[in-house]
């Protein structure tokens, strides 16, 4: 019977209830400034500047690294790929479930003071009415009464009475009004932001002592052995910079608060303060006071103690961190989804460090172009990242509120902006790294095996963008179950690729098996929303307009 109806809906409801066909609903609207467009734009911009304000900064540390030569280059890339891997183990969870946490608790608060704010208001409305009777015509004094004399002194004296009390009405109706509006300098209590703070210092410190204890085993594991020359520059630095560990947890943890309140710009502020304290230090530790790899480490680890008290300075201003008491955390909860986005994390970047420490194993020089084109590669997708963030805390508002019409276009709106932006990038990309190789290093061997990375890092960014995109529409769904799964078979597929394609291309196979990972971690992406299942299978109603 749906069958049939399906056949006798319009050209463009049918087309729309071909599942692959959501992904294009108003899809002439891509560039369209209405009113989801710039809520978009108002989230994504800057959430996409502070995104990419930290790989830039770690490419300023990698130029000014490569001008020491390229085994401190190759070790610190190692030693970057070692702290990435156990900040995105604790971090990525933690940034995304506050994001979307907080997003609903905010949503839910605003709901249910505007909902009192009503009945408060329909209160005094009764009372007011109550009190002063209908037939009065709302006129606060009869002046045509008062002019004849026709009324009493006892009357005049009881219609005072109750024109008195109706102004004090209608001034307590506005009052009420205005103080529902949740003014800007009141402090809210929410109780993830709470949580996400608490957790952030605990991870932060435990990660610092890790790294620093486990330090020469992680490089060992990363092919950098006993008698490698870049043992010693990478421990340097890997120490240095786990004593940042928990300034870089704390103020992400933040940024993830400040997402879900639908404010990207304070993160941006304190992420560009940050970095630029970094990019200034740089030459001066580096060079000028000759510390080498130590200094572009301390340069870094400052750079993240400023952004935490900046970002910590201003949630205190909007958001009361102390809860009234223990049981108000909501550690459970923040646990249950964590350790499904742990094991996603894990099975997502694994891959990527997997694919550093098969780099190492070809030596300084391979290592050192793979870092370089990794950071690239980096930096410019997550450019994309803002769009996920804006989808994510624009979603969790809208499924919050059961808005599925909204849910819906704004989905597909950030997919298809993520596709434009990968096209974008990838010429940009492209070109960058074909004309400007030779500013992270002046080594010809290095600049050669860059030139033959470029085509993979340049021609994947469609894909890497998509691939974001999905990762924050899912959040914001708060699909985690289905992210981890389908992230972990992803994964597991790609392992095995990458071994393979090592064995028999080398340098050019790591690329090939990474292309092959952000393909399928897009597929995943497809799968789940096009088959409108799970979060999405309010799709399947046909109430919904195809062009929302």
């Amino acid at each position: 019977m749906a069958d049939n109806a399906a056949d006798i809906l319009p050209p463009t409801e049918r087309k729309s209830k071909v599942p692959i066909f959501v992904f294009f609903n108003d899809a002439r609207s891509v560039f369209k400034r209405d009113e989801i467009g710039m809520e978009i734009l108002s989230i994504a911009f800057p959430a996409a500047l502070a995104l990419a304000a930290d790989p830039i900064a770690s490419l300023i540390d990698t130029a000014f690294i490569g001008h020491l030569g390229p085994v401190e280059i190759a070790a610190v890339g190692v030693a970057i790929a070692i702290f990435n891997q156990a900040s995105k183990i604790t971090i990525f969870p933690l940034v995304s479930i506050t994001t979307s946490f907080v997003a609903e608790e905010d949503t839910a608060k605003r709901i249910s003071d505007e909902q009192q704010r009503k009945i408060i208001i329909n209160n005094k409305m009764e009372l007011m009415k109550a009190i002063v009777p209908e037939d009065d015509d709302d006129e606060l004094i009869d002046d045509d009464n008062l002019e004849k004399g026709s009324t009493t002194t006892t009357k005049e004296t009881e219609e005072e009475e109750e024109d008195g009390m109706r102004l004090k009405l209608l001034k307590g109706l506005k009052t009420t009004n205005n103080n529902c509006k949740s003014p800007k300098n009141v402090r809210r209590h929410i109780p993830s932001a709470s949580t996400a703070m608490a957790l952030g210092g605990i991870l932060g410190l435990v990660q610092t002592l890790f790294l620093i204890l486990l330090a020469k085993p992680f490089l060992h594991v990363m092919g950098v052995k006993s008698g490698s020359p870049m043992l010693a520059p990478a421990l340097k630095y890997l120490t240095i910079r786990s004593v940042g560990a928990p300034a870089v947890l704390l103020s992400l943890a933040m940024q993830g608060i400040f997402r879900g309140f639908k404010d990207t710009k304070t993160p941006l502020y304190a992420t560009v303060a940050g970095n630029s304290m970094n990019i200034i230090l740089d030459p001066i530790f580096i060079f000028a006071l000759r510390m080498g790899v130590s200094g572009a480490a301390i340069a870094h680890v400052l750079s993240q103690y400023l952004m935490a008290l900046i970002l910590l300075f201003k949630l205190m201003k909007q958001v009361d961190l102390l809860p009234p008491s223990i049981k108000d955390l909501q550690f459970r909860k923040f646990l249950k989804n964590g350790f499904l986005l742990l094991a996603r994390v894990i099975a997502a970047t694994i891959c990527v460090t997997l694919a550093a420490s098969m780099a190492a194993r070809l030596g300084p020089t391979p290592m050192a172009a793979f870092q370089i084109c990794l950071q690239v590669w980096m930096t410019s997708s997550l450019l994309a990242d803002g769009l996920a963030v804006a989808g994510q805390a624009i979603l969790a508002c809208a499924f919050a509120e059961k808005d599925y019409k909204k849910a819906t276009a704004v989905s597909a709106r950030v997919l298809q902006m993520g596709f434009v932006l990968g096209l974008g990038l990838a010429v940009l990309v492209g070109l960058g790294l074909e004309f400007g190789s030779g500013i992270f290093s002046k080594d010809k061997n290095v600049i050669y095996m860059i030139s033959i990375g470029i085509p993979f890092v340049a021609t994947t960014q469609p894909i890497n963008s998509l691939a974001f995109v999905f990762d924050g529409v899912n959040f914001g769904a708060s699909d985690f179950a289905y992210s981890a799964y389908s992230m972990v078979l992803v994964s597991l597929i790609s392992i095995g690729s990458l071994f393979v394609l090592f064995k028999f291309y080398g340098f050019v196979g790591i690329w090939l098996a990474l292309t092959i990972y952000m393909g399928l971690r897009t597929l995943a992406g497809v799968w789940r929303m096009g088959t409108r299942t799970g979060p999405w299978c309010f799709l399947r109603n046909r109430s919904l307009p195809s062009n929302i």
